[in-house]
């Protein structure tokens, strides 16, 4: 899968509402580079939000797409 079709794969995964990690990422769309995807998307102007999470003494990202409402009411 190109960068682009992983981009829009995640785009419409996290669009669905869904929340996704980077083993996520790994395990759905074949893409070791979460990171540079987000930044991607970022860049093209979608809000995403990120949260550390802290499970058994590693820590890693989870992204999010902002909802609408969310945004309206900010």
């Amino acid at each position: 899968m190109s960068r682009y079709s992983q981009t829009r794969a995640i785009l419409g995964w996290l669009e669905k509402g869904n929340s996704i990690t980077p083993i996520d990422a790994l395990r759905k769309f074949g893409s070791f580079r979460l990171g540079a995807r987000i930044w991607d998307l970022r860049r093209a102007g979608h809000p995403i939000e990120k949260t550390l999470i802290h499970v058994r003494g590693k820590r890693f990202a989870e992204y999010r797409l902002v909802s609408k409402l969310r945004r309206a009411a900010a």
